[in-house]
């Protein structure tokens, strides 16, 4: 059987679109006319996705995180109760809403039913399924373990998301702080700061020092203002477009790693990012140095990817992990300590997991710690920025009641 997306008209001569399951396009043309609709278009979901430039077989549909945790963990759940695969699918294309994850779910059950593995169903849809949980799922299948296997991804994925929500959440005060910051600065510079300075300027007094700069600096921001703001997007649009080249990309990933806290940061995300994914492939049976591959390919900073590509081929000459690890230079001592004790006492995907915990709650402790330290310097920054405006316009003020005394 395989998934067909259809176009009909009701009873009432409504529009009606969904995906059903089928042998051919005749036959679900029938179930539609069997329902008593009027069947408009049926098509292979595949040749659909073709012809309206929808997702397509090589990259497929998107799936957020907490779509995939919960597709992963409702699929792990049926098949731990016995559900044969197929059925589990069929029973997860039926209670989904997104019509996008029902047809890209009935096109990975029509595979299983063709004889091919879950994971192999899952090659057609990589953005959903990325190349971790693919594997993962391949090496639970061979075990005779995929239902926990599949239980351990959502976990792995509902980790990785909570994460990265804290880190956003936390840096998401500060950039407001900022933004409101700069708007009230630029608003009394532009708009009060001229309206009181002009009385004293009309008059012929002579402004003090402080006060003729912000006078200045507010007729700098009316006169090309707009243009400092079009030439920031310019510049923003050629960095991003510079940062698709790989050569480019590298060198600015390098210089982010020499920065005091910046880079100690980037450094511990992406080794923890690494442990994690590393602990979740070896837990479930991929092999080590395929597992470090793959958990390669979720570091994002590009000097640090190139450090453990190195350490992979160290470990495939007979090396240690711990040895090869030593090598980059980006792994903490503790993390280290850690992993050179599971591979002494086997353990070493169990370790894996615990020290990339104990990093991500690093992470986390060191920026509540770097925003604790920041607001309130940005805080005082905004005072004395503001403090400074009032100054410069009291200044003529004071300066005209002494001369009037």
């Amino acid at each position: 059987m395989a998934a067909f997306e259809y176009q009909a008209l009701d009873a009432k001569g409504k529009q009606k679109k969904g995906v059903m399951e089928g042998d051919s396009a005749r036959q679900i043309r029938q179930q539609l006319r069997d329902k008593g609709w009027m069947p408009l278009a049926v098509e292979p979901t595949t040749e659909k996705e073709k012809k309206t430039g929808g997702f397509s077989f090589s990259r497929g549909p998107s799936l957020s995180v907490a779509e995939r945790a919960l597709l992963l963990r409702q699929l792990s759940t049926l098949i731990g109760a016995g559900l044969p695969i197929d059925e589990a699918l069929k029973a997860l294309a039926d209670q989904s809403e997104r019509q996008k994850t029902k047809a890209m779910v009935l096109a990975i059950r029509a595979k299983v039913t063709e004889g091919f593995t879950l994971a192999k169903a899952m090659e057609d849809f990589p953005r959903a399924f990325p190349q971790l949980f693919r594997s993962t799922v391949s090496a639970g299948e061979q075990s005779g373990n995929l239902a926990p296997v599949l239980e351990r991804l959502a976990e792995y994925s509902e980790r990785s998301h909570e994460s990265a929500q804290t880190i956003r959440n936390a840096t998401i005060y500060p950039v407001i702080l900022v933004v409101v910051a700069v708007g009230i600065v630029v608003y009394l510079v532009t708009n009060v700061v001229p309206s009181i300075v002009d009385v004293f300027v009309k008059n012929g007094q002579e402004l003090p020092w402080l006060t003729q700069q912000v006078l200045n600096l507010s007729h700098f921001i009316s006169s090309y203002g707009i243009f400092v703001f079009i030439a920031a997007i310019v510049g923003g649009v050629v960095f991003g477009n510079l940062m698709r080249k790989k050569g480019f990309r590298y060198r600015v990933h390098q210089s982010w790693l020499t920065l005091p806290l910046i880079g100690r940061f980037i450094r511990d995300l992406n080794t923890a990012r690494f442990g994690s994914t590393l602990g979740i492939l070896t837990s479930s049976g991929v092999p080590l140095v395929e597992g470090m591959k793959i958990a390669s390919d979720v570091v994002q900073n590009l000097p640090i990817k190139s450090g453990l590509t190195e350490a992979t081929v160290r470990v495939t000459e007979g090396g240690s992990l711990h040895a090869a690890l030593k090598e980059t230079g980006y792994f903490s001592p503790i993390m280290l300590h850690m992993i050179a004790s599971g591979e002494s006492s086997g353990e070493l995907d169990a370790m894996l997991v615990r020290t990339a915990a104990q990093q991500e709650k690093t992470i986390e402790s060191n920026v509540s710690a770097m925003i604790s330290v920041f607001q309130p310097m940005a805080l005082l920054g905004m005072a004395g920025v503001v403090a400074l405006i009032v100054v410069a316009i009291m200044l003529p003020i004071l300066e005209l009641q002494q001369m009037v005394q």
